[in-house]
């Protein structure tokens, strides 16, 4: 979690320069170049679900990632990442039968209600960077749930190489489109490799293999630090700051999050 918000606080730069769609088609394509000569995964021979499930995931990190980059431009990261972390709670809090997540989900609402009408920021927040960030949640609800499957099916780190590798080919056409020649500039490349190794390269892998020793259920909500962290690097590295509401959100949904987190240990 730490190493992903760090990456994303260091792409706002780069953001400015190739957009968006630019940061998320060079991050992706770089982390796809990387991997695939260390994993080598056999494509041929694979059943259909298999493929199709990598397909699937990639699909959703090419999605969640040209969201949310898009949201960091209208609204700020701590406020972007605690909206999109409202998809691994819903992943979290999926199928459970105990009244008391009621109360979990009762002060996610609240947390968002205040959140995104309390103006805790400098100013009123971008609707449509608040519905960006939305899309990005419905993204990374689908990457946990789909990433353990490819971990389950794949062996190593192959299916999410052929996850980044579809994720990669997706977002290249709008990001050619929206950065164009500044793509192949060298300083452009050399940020876009490094920031790669951040996000997604070594967090998704360490992802993959989380993944693997623990429900998808539980690790949604352990993901509840990742809002404070990006609030943090927000304010620390891109002076970013939060008003008293935005603050308490943040915290109602820490809350629930420790809370869910809390009963699916005990169950």
């Amino acid at each position: 979690m730490a190493v992903i918000q760090l990456g994303v606080a260091l792409s706002e730069p780069l953001l400015h320069e190739i957009g968006a769609a630019g940061v998320g088609a060079l991050r992706l394509l770089v982390a796809a170049a990387v991997l695939w000569p260390l994993t080598r995964p056999a494509v041929r021979g694979r059943a259909r679900r298999d493929l199709w499930a990598a397909i699937a995931l990639g699909t959703c990190c090419g999605v969640q990632t040209l969201a949310f980059f898009a949201a960091l431009d209208r609204i700020p990261l701590g406020v972007a990442v605690t909206i999109e972390f409202l998809g691994p709670l819903a992943v979290g809090l999926a199928g459970s039968r105990r009244r008391l997540d009621g109360v979990w989900i009762a002060l996610v609402a609240a947390g968002v209600a205040l959140l995104t009408l309390g103006h805790g920021t400098d100013g009123a927040l971008d609707p449509l960077g608040v519905a960006l960030a939305g899309v990005a949640a419905v993204g990374w609800a689908g990457y946990i749930t789909l990433t353990k499957r490819v971990g389950a099916r794949w062996g190593g780190l192959e299916g999410l190489t052929v996850a980044l590798a579809v994720a990669a080919a997706l977002m290249l056409a709008p990001g050619v489109a929206t950065a164009g020649g500044a793509l192949v500039d060298p300083e452009v490349l050399l940020a876009g490799a490094g920031l790669a190794v951040l996000a997604p390269l070594i967090p998704y892998s360490l992802e993959m293999l989380a993944l693997r020793r623990m429900p998808a259920g539980l690790f949604g909500v352990l993901m509840s630090l990742e809002p404070a962290i990006g609030a943090a690097l927000g304010f620390a590295l891109l002076g970013q700051g939060l008003g008293a509401s935005a603050v308490a959100a943040i915290g109602l949904i820490l809350a629930a999050s420790v809370g869910a987190t809390v009963g699916a240990r005990r169950t």
